[in-house]
């Protein structure tokens, strides 16, 4: 029997390519570590039932491509996004110093009261390979008021700890509006999934495969 869920939370991950989005979703949804993985191509989504403090919810997850030709068709999504969880990735300087960029994409085509968390991914590397120390990632998240997690999709840290902030700091937001989302919600996740399935799932996933960006 289906498990009975209140409310859907749509959330992004967000960031350059090969950071580790595509991992981080399949880790978390379905408890796997994939040492390699298949390039996203435009965008797509798995959905995770969860139980939030009691309530069921329903996260809808929207794993995006990092690619620079992707990003105007990403960047669609962005509205109908209750939170988003950014990521870098700490050996991966550049990926890091880009992080303006999406901060700046976020609050030009996001709701205003979408929620954000950042996350570095790869915290398992060892020292000689982490070009971004910590303290830096903490820094970013203080100067934006976000949490921060540093994250390993390979070692399932912080994998369940990042999306579990992010939902609850979703539900504490629309607390605070006082609005009910419920019925809007139903509508959006008919069309937006009906869009996905005719548009971007024929061709979700590049056929070649890499390593694992995680």
């Amino acid at each position: 029997m289906a498990l009975d869920f209140a409310t859907t939370y749509k959330i992004l991950v967000l960031g350059d390519s090969n950071v580790g989005k595509t991992c981080i979703v399949h880790r978390y949804c379905d408890e796997r570590y994939y040492e390699t993985y298949i390039s996203t191509i435009g965008i797509d989504f798995k959905q995770k039932l969860i139980n939030l403090d009691g309530v069921p919810v329903k996260l809808q997850i929207w794993d995006t491509a990092g690619q620079e030709r992707f990003r105007t068709l990403t960047t669609a999504y962005y509205r109908g996004a209750m939170g988003i969880l950014l990521m870098y990735d700490v050996t991966n300087l550049e990926s890091f110093n880009n992080l303006a960029y999406w901060l700046r994409n976020i609050h030009e085509n996001a709701s205003p009261d979408v929620v954000t968390v950042l996350a570095g991914n790869k915290c398992e590397c060892p020292p000689a390979q982490r070009m971004v120390e910590k303290a830096r990632g903490e820094k970013i998240a203080e100067n934006f008021d976000i949490p921060f997690f540093e994250v390993s999709c390979k070692q399932n840290v912080n994998i369940e700890e990042s999306f579990i902030c992010l939902a609850r700091r979703i539900r504490d937001q629309r607390d605070r509006r006082g609005e009910n989302f419920d019925q809007e919600d139903k509508k959006q996740d008919s069309g937006s999934a009906n869009g996905l399935s005719n548009s971007f799932m024929l061709g979700g996933k590049s056929s070649e495969n890499s390593r694992c960006a995680c």
